[in-house]
This record gives C-alpha cells, sequence and structure tokens, in this order.
C-alpha cells in the first residue's frame, strides 16, 4: 500500500463520519466521500494541501450537495438555508465515533454490522473483507448493500449504544487472520481510534484485552500450524510490551471503578500474562474474577470456563462438579471434561471424552489438536 493509500485509509472514515454528523444518510455520504478521494487522488501526485482532511471534508460535502440538489429545488433551497455547514476546524474524533455507533446500529445483524464496520470505519475495499471472510466479493458487496439500505432512514446525531460497538470490535478480532488483512490489528487499531474519543473504562477494557490476548499470539501455533495450548505455550515468545500496555490501559480502567464484563475478561487475561509458569498462575484470584464474571455475564460459556478454574484452584472432581451444572451443548464442554478427568487420574475416560471432543471440534487446528491429547492417553495406557 502506498503512502497516499494509506492517508486515504486514515481520512476517508473519518471524512464520513463528518457528513453524517452533518445529516447526510449513509450511502450518499460514502458516494461522495469516495468522490472526493478519487479527485484527491487525481491532484496529490504531485503537491499536497495543507491540511489534506480539511480539503477532502471540503470536497466530499460539496459532492454531497450537488447530489441532494439534484434531486429536487426544494432540497435546494434547505441546503442553502440550513444545512450548509460553518466555517471552522475539523477534529474527526467524535465524527469516528459517531460512525461506528451507526455501523454497528442495532437494526444489523452481526455480520453485517461487522461488514460495514470494516467497509465504513475501517476503510478496508470490499475486496479485502471479501478475502478476510472466505466468501465471493459479490457476496460481500450484497451484505454491504443490504446493510446501507436498513441504515437509509437512519439518523444518528448522538452516540448510540456503545455496548454493541464494544461487541462488534471484539468480533472482528476474534475472526482473526484468514486473508491479507489481519483482523485482530484491524480491530486493535479501531478500538485504539475509538478510545481517543471516550474514556469509556468498558472500552478500555476490551482494548486491554485484546492487547494482552494479542500478546500471546506468537507461542499459540508451532512453525508447522499446529495448536499450542496456554500451559505448554513458550512464555519466552510473548510480547512483553503488549502486555505491559494491555495491563496498564487495564489499572487505568479499573481506576475508574465502573466495572464491566471486558474489564473482568481483561483482568483474567492479565493474570495468565503474569504468571512465569503455568505451574505458578494464581487460579485462586483467577476464579474470584469469574465469580466477578458469572455475576455480571452470566452464561453458559462463561461458566464453563470457571469450571476450569475450579478445577485448578480446589482440584479437578471439583471441577467436575462445577461442569456437571453446565449444559453439555456448550462449545468444549467434552474437552473441559476430559481435561479434567486427565487431572484426575481418570485416563481412559479421559481418552474417550477428546476423542468426543475432536469429532466436535470447530476448526481443524483444534480437531488436531484434541486428536493427539487422545491419541497421547491410549499409548501411555497400561499394556499399550
Amino acid at each position: 500500500m502506498t503512502e497516499l493509500e494509506e492517508l486515504f485509509k486514515d481520512l476517508g472514515p473519518r471524512v464520513l463520519g463528518v457528513l453524517v454528523r452533518r445529516g447526510a444518510d449513509f450511502a450518499t455520504a460514502e458516494d461522495a466521500v469516495q468522490e472526493a478521494l478519487l479527485e484527491a487522488h487525481q491532484r496529490w501526485q504531485d503537491q499536497r494541501p495543507a491540511d489534506p482532511f480539511a480539503w477532502l471534508v471540503t470536497a466530499a460535502w460539496r459532492k454531497h450537495l450537488d447530489s441532494v440538489r439534484s434531486r429536487s429545488a426544494r432540497q435546494r433551497r434547505e441546503i442553502a438555508d440550513h444545512l450548509e455547514p460553518g466555517t471552522g476546524s475539523v477534529t474527526g474524533t467524535d465524527e469516528t465515533l459517531l460512525l461506528l455507533f451507526l455501523a454497528c446500529h442495532p437494526a444489523l445483524t452481526p455480520s453485517a454490522a461487522v461488514a460495514l464496520t470494516l467497509r465504513a470505519v475501517g476503510g478496508l475495499t470490499t475486496r479485502q473483507i471479501a478475502t478476510a471472510y472466505l466468501v465471493p466479493e459479490a457476496t460481500m458487496a450484497q451484505r454491504i448493500s443490504r446493510a446501507k439500505r436498513t441504515l437509509a432512514q437512519e439518523r444518528l446525531t448522538e452516540p448510540g449504544d456503545l455496548g454493541v460497538v464494544l461487541r462488534v470490535l471484539y468480533l472482528i478480532y476474534n475472526e482473526g487472520h484468514t486473508g491479507e488483512i489481519d483482523l485482530a490489528e484491524e480491530a486493535i487499531r479501531l478500538s485504539r481510534q475509538l478510545a481517543a474519543s471516550t474514556s469509556d473504562p468498558e472500552l478500555r477494557g476490551l482494548l486491554a484485552l485484546m492487547l494482552l490476548h494479542h500478546a500471546r499470539r506468537p507461542a499459540r501455533w508451532t512453525p508447522a500450524g499446529a495448536l499450542v495450548s496456554l500451559a505448554d505455550q513458550n512464555r519466552t515468545l510473548w510480547d512483553s510490551a503488549l502486555i505491559a500496555e494491555g495491563v496498564e490501559i487495564l489499572q487505568s480502567a479499573l481506576a475508574q471503578d465502573r466495572l464491566g464484563e471486558f474489564q473482568v475478561q481483561a483482568a483474567i487475561a492479565a493474570l495468565h500474562a503474569d504468571a512465569p509458569t503455568a505451574n505458578e498462575t494464581d487460579w485462586t484470584q483467577i476464579l474470584e474474577w469469574y465469580d466477578e464474571l458469572m455475576r455480571l455475564h452470566p452464561t453458559p460459556v462463561v461458566e464453563l470456563n470457571r469450571a476450569v478454574a475450579v478445577g485448578e484452584a480446589d482440584g479437578a472432581l471439583a471441577g467436575l462438579a462445577a461442569v456437571a451444572r453446565v449444559p453439555e451443548s456448550v462449545p468444549r464442554h467434552a474437552a473441559v471434561r476430559a481435561y479434567l478427568h486427565e487431572r484426575a487420574g481418570n485416563h481412559s475416560q479421559a481418552q474417550t471424552l477428546y476423542a468426543v471432543a475432536a469429532r466436535a471440534a470447530g476448526s481443524e487446528a483444534e480437531r488436531d489438536h484434541l486428536t493427539l491429547q487422545a491419541a497421547r492417553l491410549r499409548l501411555s495406557a497400561p499394556g499399550a
């Protein structure tokens, strides 16, 4: 990507946010921004304006007005009388926040919100998003177009539900990296951008959680692409700078004394990151945080993860008793029971459950990992 393209990727969503804040509908505003970027690309090859952001805002707004004016004389009068913006500088940070709220509008499905966020706020091309999600470009284009049509009648001039925005950003983060764009890094970039607009502690908690998880990524896979469990990871490969940044952000969030689920998850991740070895993990404190998470966000998935912490803090049998309270339909249920049975010395039962879990695995890497666990126990059994 050239320097000019990088600049357009940064400025485009901010300019779009300005137009939306001024009352332009989403689809028309995006068309105007694209036209302004195209004009800028033609004009800026030799010399750029002193303030590229202001230049793009002015150009895009004029193109938007031209489009609106062409529709009817009544609209022309309204624009002339009421909608022409005043002069002065524009910062872009609030507009980015507003644009995020619009792209993550509750009227959209999660998949549509993710696609529109990456397109409108992330500045990614439709092809890049389609590649990341392993779908044809035409399919992704249709998904984005439907999202725009859904938002056609929406006017958002004040912040919406930040919790919805945070969940969409976390969905993007968990998509990982399957194309030329690293969606995990894109989610972190967008969260940093959003953090410049608001000091909400849950946003800081989410950003800290992403950084702490991201810090462990170099150790999560072998060079051959095999999954490595947290206990077996080479901790010298963890990114200490990201861990330090995540912990600092988390501490600033907790200091605001408005605890939320992302802050709690980040606290658990920070305790894992703080342990020099797996055996030195402070499972007692992690269990306390899981109890807090159950209070704030009681879901079967959280209860299953809490059962693992119970097994580590109070013994495998206590963990199995905790798992018994979780519906078997919850993903990774059999894998957790297999792990705890192995810890309890019930290797035959653990081997069977690892095989069951492998058949239900959500990815090839997870399936291979669980199959290897079952094979390891089978080969270590007496008489094998």
